[in-house]
């Protein structure tokens, strides 16, 4: 068992529940239901939903990697290295837009990047 694999994976779940539950209620229904064109509705629903599907395979990968399961496809400490690089990938972009947004404390309000630096720093130190 890798324990800070585990973390990573626990952490990620987090998030997961989080976007299905606060994302969707905080961010993906007030644009619905805006004035906005159609198109950008829908197109933002699907990058909603292309996050989702991303979230759940990467918690499922890193649960799979913690417990040392034996995968035939690939080896999971590469998916894990990999989800470790998108992970610290997605806090940087964050954290970069959050610097320049004209928000007033918006690296607290768009607190997100803190899970993903976690989940990163825990794949990186548990490889």
């Amino acid at each position: 068992m890798n324990y800070f694999i585990l973390a990573a994976a626990i952490v990620s779940l987090m998030a997961v529940l989080g976007h299905f539950t606060i994302g969707a209620k905080d961010f993906l229904r007030p644009i619905m239901n805006s004035e906005t064109d159609e198109i950008p509705r829908y197109v933002m629903k699907s990058v909603f939903h292309y996050i989702s599907i991303f979230q759940v395979l990467t918690t499922l990968f890193l649960f799979l990697t913690a417990v040392e399961f034996n995968c035939i496809l690939f080896e999971l400490g590469s998916v894990a290295k990999f989800i470790g690089v998108i992970y610290a990938g997605f806090g940087i972009v964050q954290l970069i837009i959050a610097f320049n947004a004209p928000i007033k404390g918006a690296a607290i309000k768009m607190f997100q990047w803190i899970f993903w630096f976690a989940i990163a720093a825990l794949v990186f130190i548990g490889l």
